[in-house]
């Protein structure tokens, strides 16, 4: 297949990625492997990355940041249990890998990248897969998106200390906001849930690594 440079050879490893790496654990979700199975993560990355595309595992994709590792980025978005008709907030878009699975499962997707060129990449490559359901604006993603909230789903690519609470006001009753909450190195995959009475409730994962939500 000519299409973005597709090769044969990458059609096997994202295959093998989907049933190794995350049917061989505990991703599920069937709409979310046939979306981690349709998505070409090559075209996120640097061409000279593309042998790794397919591996378990963050790859730099410039200024200090990195693609999560294609497990990771399942396993988020799974625990966000989306349904099509979602408006889904995502604050630190990077390259736009996450952004594109979103984008794929729910009805509008509204990113957020600090980092211009970051930015600039990601809608480049969403226009070149005719993603056309999400929205990726250059600001600073601790604000939020308030203009469009509020949202069923937040997904926060990027560690906090705490909770934000500006975000989780732009979350509607019964939304679910997955952050990666406490200190550096010592942080962990936290899903929040706003309850109808207005409190929340909290279901902790096991450690992970993020960089520092700024």
């Amino acid at each position: 297949m000519a299409l973005f440079g597709f090769k044969p050879d990458l059609a096997r490893a994202r295959a093998a990625m989907v049933n190794d790496q995350l049917m061989g654990r505990d991703i599920t979700n069937p709409r979310v492997l046939e979306v981690m199975a349709s998505i070409p993560r090559h075209l996120f990355v640097d061409q000279a990355l593309w042998h790794q595309a397919y591996a378990d595992t963050p790859l730099p994709i410039g200024h200090g940041q990195f693609i999560s590792q294609p497990y990771m980025v399942a396993y988020m978005t799974q625990l966000l249990c989306l349904k099509p008709t979602n408006r889904v907030l995502e604050i630190g878009s990077g390259c736009g890998y996450q952004t594109a699975i979103l984008a794929k499962l729910c009805k509008t997707v509204y990113a957020i990248e600090i980092i211009p060129a970051l930015r600039d990449q990601s809608v480049r490559t969403l226009n070149e897969l005719e993603i056309k359901n999400a929205h990726i604006k250059l600001a600073n993603g601790r604000q939020g998106w308030p203009e469009f909230a509020p949202y069923e789903a937040i997904l926060v690519a990027a560690y906090s200390e705490t909770l934000p609470k500006i975000l989780y006001n732009q979350l509607t009753v019964g939304g679910r906001m997955i952050i990666p909450l406490g200190p550096e190195g010592n942080h962990k995959l936290v899903v929040v849930t706003k309850d109808p009475d207005g409190g929340q409730s909290r279901d902790i994962f096991g450690p992970c690594r993020f960089v520092p939500l700024v």
